[in-house]
């Protein structure tokens, strides 16, 4: 930040007090009342406006201007005038073109009585006879000039010229301490400003949203005919443009190697670019017809980059140093929040992609959970139903019919939720299928217990000690009205018939767990009527709010009372009572409910 000037503006006027005739001293009088007038203003708007009324006071004039000097192009521009055309205010003037560029470049009053003699004379006001041109000077340094116009020849006095040669001196300090206060201002506003862009950047995750709010807020802050932005692809091998104002169609399409031109060579080096002159750069690519000038400034995270700011004029040495200091730290942000829009997009669309994966593991899932009978299968009636707790789930069930008047029922649940789970149950499933089919091709042992025997050795194998799967097992012989069960774990199958309900106690040691376990066989006998229940855990340990578990003992109440219903009504009786008995607690695990019925 720039230190204000703390300098008295009217020890410029001291010299003046010196040889002043009487008849002079009421313009010394004046002199030091401007001064007074314009030390009093910080505003360069409002100190631009005052200067023609003030300076009226001490001579008179039609048209006015102040001149001020850009150092770096060499050129003296008018910024506020007074009687002009409209037009001329925009014209430019170098150093020792004119009466003004002239006085400015020898640093002292320059008065023509009679411009219509003087060869140097640039018309801008029509009907001019008179002009005096006051440099503006600030300690031995000329920041530009105060010009008067008269239509009247001889208007100006000597004596006005040195009171105006004095009073400029005062406002020269003026200008510069109104600049000052004109910069510190404008630096609060934009360090506020940064401070709002970095937080709207930050909560834009669309990224071509993201990068269209950029260049509008950008255009803000400097003015640019031509804006680019260009992001390093994810090899970093080159740069591309993502948005572009006021750039042809087919540049958008258009990609730089990393290290080529100047917006790779900067993307390369990770450095700001600033070019007063393109064709003077033997790196320029030229891609906009016009462009005189660019600047260049990199988009960082940490010590990577991700792109670059283009800016581009057809005005030679548009930009400054100012405007790198600017835009670095808007870079900085920017840059973290290009990386979290891409970022947030990748994630997007990994979401996207494996939502549906999931929603085709699903179908493919419940397509592989039968949802009826087998054909031709009489005297039974069955329920099921199935919800996991997250997308995919670790149960499963299946329906076999090896023989004629035989039906196997196969209840389980793996280890775990989600996609693991799924996959695992999946083998399991298709262990309990062929284990049950090749007896029709093999003398092997393929009763229940023995069956449960081979899938725990082939999962053990498998050496996923992570997982297990709890199984019950039942083969049902309608010709010779028995089942017979196996069971590794799930919880005890219940059993209703005419004489009451209750579980049929079977332990097992889950698959999977240990190599080299039997299985414990029951046989009931079947009756018209005989409800059985098979259950995985996500029913029986089903929790409320509280902690509470849904306990077999409710299962039983729900089941006894239900038993004269078909099945798929006992089934939907059984989670309406785990609903009722949850509320609103997360379900915590999958939950599958098998009811068969012997109906003859």
């Amino acid at each position: 930040m720039t230190e204000p000037i703390d300098i008295d503006i009217f020890a410029a006027l001291d010299g003046a007090q010196t040889g002043v005739a009487k008849s002079d001293r009421q313009l010394l009088t004046t002199m030091f009342a401007l001064g007074r007038e314009v030390a009093s203003v910080l505003d360069l708007e409002e100190l631009y406006r005052n200067l023609p009324g003030l300076i009226s006071r001490v001579t008179d004039f039609h048209a006015f201007a102040v001149y001020l000097l850009d150092e770096r192009k060499g050129e003296l521009r008018i910024v506020h005038a007074e009687g002009y055309p409209a037009g001329t205010t925009n014209m430019r003037l170098k150093l020792g073109q004119g009466l003004v560029g002239s006085a400015v470049q020898a640093g002292r009053p320059l008065l023509a009585n009679d411009v219509l003699t003087d060869p140097r004379y640039i018309e801008a006001v029509p009907g001019t006879r008179a002009e005096l041109v006051v440099p503006l000077r600030r300690k031995g340094h000329v920041t530009g000039a105060i010009n008067l116009l008269s239509r009247n020849v001889g208007e100006f006095t000597p004596a006005e010229v040195e009171t105006l040669r004095n009073f400029a001196a005062a406002v020269a300090i003026a200008i510069e301490n109104a600049q000052l206060f004109a910069t510190e201002r404008r630096y609060a506003d934009t360090i506020e400003t940064l401070a709002e862009i970095s937080r709207e950047f930050a909560s834009i995750l669309d990224l071509d949203e993201l990068l269209k709010r950029i260049a509008t807020r950008i255009k803000k802050l400097i003015h640019y005919r031509t804006f680019g932005i260009l992001l390093v692809n994810e090899e970093g091998t080159e740069i591309q443009m993502r948005h572009a104002v006021r750039y042809d169609e087919e540049i958008l399409q258009k990609r730089v190697p990393m290290g080529e031109g100047l917006v790779g060579y900067a993307a390369a080096h990770k450095v700001p670019v600033l070019v007063d002159d393109v064709s003077k750069d033997e790196r320029y690519i030229k891609v906009v017809e016009d462009a005189r000038s660019e600047l260049v400034v990199p988009l960082l995270v940490k010590d990577r980059c991700v792109g670059v700011f283009d800016l581009e004029s057809p005005e030679l040495g548009a930009f400054t140093k100012e405007h790198i200091e600017l835009l670095t730290p808007l870079a900085a942000s920017a840059a973290v929040a290009i990386e979290n829009a891409r970022l947030y997009d990748e994630a997007k669309r990994t979401r996207e992609r494996l939502e549906k994966e999931v929603r085709f593991a699903q179908r493919i899932q419940r397509a592989l959970l039968p949802t009826e009978l087998p054909k031709r299968m009489k005297g039974v009636d069955v329920g099921m139903r199935f919800e996991p707790a997250r997308e995919l789930g670790g149960d499963l069930y299946d329906f076999l019919a090896l023989e004629p008047h035989t039906l196997t029922v196969a209840v389980g649940d793996v280890s775990g939720k989600g996609v693991p789970a799924a996959l695992y149950s999946a083998f399991a499933g298709e262990l309990v299928r062929s284990r049950t089919y090749r007896r029709r091709y093999t003398k092997v042992g393929s009763s229940p217990g023995e069956i449960l025997a081979s899938m725990n050795r082939i999962l053990h194998e498998r050496q996923l000690e992570e997982y297990y799967c709890t199984l019950c097992y039942a083969h049902f012989d309608f010709k010779r009205r028995i089942v017979t069960m196996a069971n590794s774990g799930l919880p005890y199958p219940v059993h209703c018939n005419a004489e009451g309900c209750g579980q049929i106690q079977m332990p097992g040691v889950p698959l999977g767990s240990f190599p080299g376990i039997a299985y414990d066989e029951v046989t009931i006998e079947l009756r018209a009527g005989d409800v059985f229940v098979f259950c995985s855990d996500g029913i029986t340990e089903a929790m409320n709010r509280d902690g509470g578990e849904f306990e077999a003992k409710r299962l039983l109440a729900v089941v006894e009372r239900m038993q004269a219903q078909p099945a798929k009504a006992i089934v939907d009786a059984i989670f309406e009572a785990v609903y009722e008995f949850c509320g609103d607690a997360e379900q915590n695990d999958d939950r599958t409910a098998v009811v068969l019925k012997v109906t003859a």
